[in-house]
């Protein structure tokens, strides 16, 4: 007897985990195209990332002939550290949802959701590294544009002979309070609106996980992302559905005992910088608090 054509079989689930896998790995390697990020390394789950500031102090150099040329001294200092450590996600869709609505819009739907559930939660602790860094280069500015335009100078110092552009992040309410009815061309990776090639950034990230009346800037050089590669035998023993890096692992799973269909997601990253100075942090201020 010929199989019904809406007999759902093994290839419909793997299908369901790559669809789910390449929306999240596309939208995530937009991202890090537009923070130019380029150092991406792959680590084992537990392992701890360490940040270091950089300290010194310059003794001149200006002896006489003959003499013993003073010690200047430069220590690094640990600023921090994280540990890279898997989060787990999972959701059930019932017999009677996919009964009700069909198979793929049941599981595709919530999917949808789980997706962009676990992007948010991605991205806030991704930019967590902008608000726990410690030994960040502070200044500040009445308004928002004078608060750019100082974060930026400090940029240009703390930066000077590297040749880069800065990139920032911004809460989208500063952004628009400035911008009011101007017309700004926004666009869309990863679920997050960047503006490219705005007031002097290369980019600049408009995200609600910044803190409103801050503006974060620094070197997309200075940007690193450390992950757990879920290739391999982790992959094999639960038979996850990776991207092509590895970044993350999605299953999808019939349960007959509960007559249910779950999805199981999983990923492990941490986004760091690679000099905490490097970070530039600027303060909106109002013109009645500068007084």
């Amino acid at each position: 007897m010929a199989v019904d054509a809406n007999t759902i079989k093994t290839t419909d689930l793997v299908a369901q985990s790559i669809d789910f896998t390449e929306q999240f790995s596309q939208g995530l390697s937009t991202l890090l195209n537009v923070l130019g990020v380029t150092r991406k390394q792959a680590l084992s789950q537990g392992s701890v990332i360490k940040f270091y500031k950089t300290e010194g102090t310059l003794v001149s150099g200006d002896v006489a002939e003959g003499e013993i040329i003073p010690l200047s001294k430069i220590t690094r200092k640990e600023a921090g550290t994280q540990e890279l450590r898997f989060k787990k996600y999972r959701k059930v869709t019932t017999a009677e949802a996919i009964q009700k609505g069909g198979f793929n819009q049941a599981v595709q739907t919530t999917d949808q959701k789980l997706l962009r559930l676990v992007q948010d939660e991605v991205k806030t602790n991704w930019f967590n590294f902008l608000t726990t860094t410690i030994g960040t280069t502070s200044t500040n500015g009445v308004g928002f544009q004078a608060a750019v335009a100082n974060a930026i100078g400090q940029f240009n110092v703390v930066w000077e002979g590297y040749g880069v552009q800065p990139v920032a992040f911004i809460n989208p309410l500063d952004v628009y309070a400035y911008l009011a009815q101007a017309p700004v061309s926004t666009q869309t990776a990863f679920g997050l609106n960047y503006i490219e090639n705005f007031m002097g950034f290369s980019a600049v990230i408009l995200s609600a996980s910044v803190p409103a009346g801050k503006i974060y800037v620094t070197a997309p050089d200075n940007i690193n992302l450390a992950y757990a590669d879920l290739h391999g035998d982790l992959s094999g023993a639960f038979n996850f559905t990776t991207d092509q890096t590895g970044l993350i692992g999605v299953a999808h799973n019939e349960l007959l005992n509960a007559m249910s269909y779950e999805t199981v997601v999983t990923t492990a990253s941490v986004l760091y910088p690679e000099i905490s100075a490097g970070i530039i942090v600027s303060d909106i201020r109002t013109a009645t608090a500068s007084k």
